[in-house]
């Protein structure tokens, strides 16, 4: 018997079990493999069928099902298959589990909602899972200007002074799927020659009212317990600094937003749509 593109080969002796999807038949095979967990003394063969779309694929496998005296356990979630697979297991006499069926009834019932009845989205959720996963990993692994090369494998590179927010922006809009360096400006440090390759319309610059910057600061020594007269804290001392960055900003030509009086939200939002636009532009 070919499934999957392979043969498969079903011992004489051992139950068989089938797991049937209108997907790859994942849920199916775990339910399974969780269920015959149970039955330590016994083998069983496992035949998955996926991506059924039509009633034929229902009755080919049910007719095989039977003549095996085969189990057969489905996550289907088109109602009419559904159905149609149900009404055919009680004709040919076959032990039949429905997996999604009625967790889908519970839930509609409860809340009022329809469900879509669309295969696959868990994996299409999975896949967005990972991308975030995969951002997040990024936005650590070169947060601060930790590693220059990873300017030139973003999406959105954000540069500017300490304590304008970058890595939390870089942490929010990486659960957006975005990858994001950030780079911090300080005027002893030249900024890494990789940040004067990246395309301008990738880089994002913050700026920030100087005597609002001095009380992020001082707060933040007071935090850490040290002295609010530190230098770090000193409002000519973040002039000079915001001045500096202002210069290298204009030199990469990029997009500026002052974020004074935004929270992360509202700038993450400004520098979505800008993504975005000119991600559509470039199309």
């Amino acid at each position: 018997m070919q499934k999957e593109g392979k043969w498969v080969i079903i011992s004489n002796t051992n139950p068989i079990i089938y797991a049937l999807s209108d997907s790859i038949g994942g849920t199916a095979e775990s339910v399974i493999k969780a269920t015959v967990s149970q039955f330590t003394e016994t083998k069983f063969d496992v035949i998955r069928i996926p991506y059924i779309n039509n009633k034929e694929q229902i009755d080919e496998a049910l007719q095989e099902a039977a003549q095996h005296q085969a189990v057969v356990c489905y996550t289907i979630v088109n109602p009419r298959l559904r159905e149609h697979l149900a009404d055919r297991a009680v004709e040919l006499q076959i032990q039949v589990v429905d997996v999604l069926g009625p967790m889908l009834r519970a839930i509609q019932k409860n809340s009022g909602l329809l469900p879509k009845n669309q295969a696959g989205l868990i994996h299409a959720l999975d896949h967005e899972y990972f991308k975030r996963v995969e951002a997040v990993e990024f936005a650590v692994k070169y947060d601060d200007g930790k590693n220059p090369l990873g300017l030139l494998k973003a999406d959105i590179v954000i540069i500017g002074v300490s304590r304008t927010s970058k890595t939390p922006l870089s942490m929010y809009l990486a659960h957006k799927q975005l990858k994001v360096a950030n780079v911090p400006l300080v005027p002893e440090i030249v900024p890494p020659p990789e940040l004067f390759k990246v395309p301008h319309h990738k880089i994002i610059g913050l700026l920030i009212d100087p005597y609002k910057l001095t009380d992020i600061r001082m707060t933040r020594l007071k935090a850490m317990g040290l002295s609010e007269d530190a230098e770090y804290a000193d409002v000519e001392r973040i002039t000079e600094e915001l001045d500096y960055a202002k210069g290298i900003m204009r030199r990469v030509h990029c997009m500026i937003i002052n974020v004074s009086n935004r929270a992360i939200e509202e700038t993450a939002g400004i520098i979505l749509d800008y993504y975005y636009k000119n991600n559509a532009a470039r199309r």
